[in-house]
């Protein structure tokens, strides 16, 4: 390891590791990290930067911007990673006048390709992770390792950063599916409790800032069902309620429901339960 104070970079000392193991050392000769580092308080930004390997940035602190080939200049923060890598030009770092805290990882070997095409997505973009005490002690720990100047350290450390990166990713897919989670559910309780409202799909589309098409799509996904078929057994359920708890009339109840046509109504009901609505209410429920 080498610490050291460069005020261009940073006004606090700065860490940098520059493993050299005999490559033929390697028991691993897919994935080698090259170098890596610790950059707290970084001040200096980089522009019209081009890199040899790849490298993985981690910021745990501050904040700043991440531009790839003179595209969207995308926000980061605390929390955020990002990639670096060959055949592109880059322009990031603090905002001007501010700064971050980095932690960085830069490797070469075929595996990264297999990374690409199986669980790496989006290398243009800047991520979200939860960074805690157990990330920070993650990196160091591998710090550790390649700082020993052991070979089979180094390969170990290699392999820790495989996973690291892999669960990073897993934590924004979970995050997602988390997310989208939360949205059907609300979806699916909006549609539930607007069976006596007589909403058209396009309000209900409007009022979740979504398509049309994505509205029936979702519906699908998660019910499998048309988006018509399940307004229908919604109703048809609800109707099966007021049968069995109220006197209304099977007209009355249709009309409650949004069916204008009672016998249309009946027809529906007893496609979905293998009843009509008298029949239904006769039996109790059986």
């Amino acid at each position: 390891m080498t610490k050291y104070l460069d005020y261009m970079i940073s006004p606090h000392p700065i860490r940098v590791f520059n493993p050299v193991v005999d490559s033929s050392k390697h028991k691993i000769k897919s994935l080698t990290i090259v170098h890596a580092g610790h950059l707290p308080g970084r001040t200096m930004q980089r522009l019209d930067a081009n890199f040899e390997y790849w490298a993985f940035v981690i910021i745990t602190g501050g904040g700043g911007f991440y531009q790839v080939n003179g595209g969207e200049k995308q926000v980061v923060k605390a929390g955020s990673w990002f990639c670096l890598f060959p055949d592109a030009v880059f322009n990031y770092g603090p905002d001007e006048g501010g700064h971050w805290d980095e932690y960085y990882f830069t490797v070469e070997g075929t595996r990264v390709t297999e990374w690409l095409d199986n669980w790496l997505p989006n290398p243009t973009g800047v991520k979200r992770a939860e960074i805690d005490d157990s990330v920070i002690n993650k990196m160091e720990m591998m710090f550790m390792l390649i700082d020993s100047g052991v070979p089979s350290n180094l390969d170990r450390a290699s392999l820790m950063l495989e996973s690291f990166l892999y669960e990073l990713v897993s934590q924004a897919d979970q995050a997602e599916a988390g997310n989208r989670g939360r949205f059907v559910l609300k979806l699916m309780e909006d549609l539930s409790g607007s069976l006596y409202s007589g909403q058209e799909p396009e309000e209900m589309a409007e009022r979740h800032h979504i398509s049309v098409s994505t509205l029936r799509r979702i519906v699908h996904e998660y019910t499998g069902y048309p988006l018509n078929e399940f307004i229908h057994r919604l109703k048809a359920a609800e109707a099966k309620n007021i049968l069995l708890n109220t006197e209304m009339s099977v007209k009355e109840i249709g009309e409650a429901l949004g069916y204008k046509d009672t016998f249309y109504f009946s027809r529906v009901f007893k496609r979905i339960t293998g009843h009509s609505p008298r029949d239904y209410r006769s039996r109790g429920g059986q």
